[in-house]
């Protein structure tokens, strides 16, 4: 196959459900729709799994700015924003130690 073509959400929703329709006959619907053999298995598991969102295109989205498909997703977003509060919490902490060590430091001075 020569290159990729752009293909719209609609479209890839129907070649998932034609392809489930064909007993997941890939080759064939690739074929027919001038995509990947590749391509159309990764829409039809991606529709198994997650239905007409999971063909949602994606791509030039930050990830904290999507909205999550799965519970996977779900507990990786909070997984990260935990993350990074924790980071802003030790950098406040430590931000204190030093101020605490240099008015220690200011008043041994005096």
């Amino acid at each position: 196959m020569k290159g990729t073509r752009k293909t719209t959400q609609e479209e890839r929703i129907q070649i998932a459900k034609e392809c489930i329709e064909s007993d997941s006959n890939y080759g064939l619907i690739a074929v027919k729709y001038g995509v990947s053999y590749q391509q159309v298995r990764t829409w039809v598991l991606k529709y198994k799994e997650l239905g007409e969102v999971g063909l949602e295109d994606r791509r030039g989205q930050l990830k904290r700015e999507q909205e999550p498909r799965t519970e996977l997703e779900k507990a990786q977003v909070e997984i990260e924003q935990l993350k990074r509060q924790l980071y802003l919490v030790e950098v406040e902490n430590h931000v204190l130690k030093k101020l605490q060590e240099i008015e220690k430091s200011d008043a041994l001075d005096e």
